[in-house]
């Protein structure tokens, strides 16, 4: 196994910008407070930093209010990456915002050029496969062209279902290695996971599903104890972010950066 679904020598993040308050979501719980979310920012920024990878931190995008959760606008494989296509109006503009950053760092971005959809919320790479699941942000025309783009590297596609009310497959799910998968036991009751071995959320602590494995670490929000210590139990070297500001706009830890290592 070359572990290359979780180990990586390149991020890039985005600082929210004052625009944030205005940013989307599917329940209002009231709006981030800009300065908490700068300072939960910095500390996830640190903790990418501490396993010795370089951190790109791009300036605020004050025309983009979402333009923080950088994942959704582009996927990053070792051989290449993908500009995304995202579901919501807003924020096709993110998309295009990050391009020349990564064409600076990869010899071959490709572009969703179509019609369809996609947003890498909803884009789950392990060892394997991509598994990516059909939402109100992405689409099957959307899937179909990016599955076409990455067969030139190799990848198998599968198409998954989100679960109802739930925003991005990703809000659900989380690789921790190479076999072992993150998931509330509402997603995993769908099979999609069928192969893998799979740690479920604590009861009542579904929103930390949303995790990343990046190098030796897994980086989880903070405030979920139970679902923490589960990890911990399970030998995984647990590093806990605020996240209290990205949760009031739907955004977790994956949200928040790109995570790659380019070989071209």
């Amino acid at each position: 196994m070359t572990s290359k679904s979780f180990t990586f020598s390149h991020a890039i993040c985005r600082k929210p910008s004052r625009s944030i308050v205005d940013g989307l979501r599917a329940v209002d719980t009231g709006a981030p407070d800009l300065k908490v979310f700068e300072r939960h920012h910095q500390d996830y920024v640190a903790v990418l930093r501490e396993t010795g990878a370089e951190v790109t931190v791009l300036d605020a995008l004050d025309d983009f209010p979402d333009s923080v959760f950088v994942e959704d606008a582009a996927l990053c494989l070792q051989e290449g990456a993908v500009i995304m296509r995202p579901g919501a109006p807003s924020r096709l503009g993110e998309a295009a915002a990050m391009a020349p950053h990564l064409d600076q760092l990869y010899g071959e971005v490709l572009r969703i050029e179509g019609d369809g959809f996609i947003e890498g919320g909803d884009i789950l790479t392990t060892e394997r496969e991509i598994l990516i699941g059909l939402s109100a942000r992405t689409d099957n025309a959307g899937v179909a062209e990016f599955s076409r783009l990455v067969d030139r590297w190799g990848y198998t596609v599968r198409v998954v279902d989100t679960p109802p009310d739930v925003l991005h497959f990703k809000t659900d799910c989380s690789l921790l290695d190479e076999d072992t998968i993150l998931s509330t036991k509402r997603l995993d009751a769908s099979g999609c996971f069928d192969g893998y071995k799979v740690i479920h959320t604590a009861d009542g602590e579904e929103a930390c599903a949303n995790t990343i494995r990046f190098n030796n670490l897994v980086v989880m929000p903070a405030g979920f104890a139970r679902t923490r210590d589960l990890l911990v139990q399970a030998g995984y070297d647990v590093r806990e972010v605020g996240n209290s500001e990205a949760a009031k706009l739907d955004g977790g830890m994956s949200c928040l950066s790109l995570r790659f290592s380019p070989t071209a």
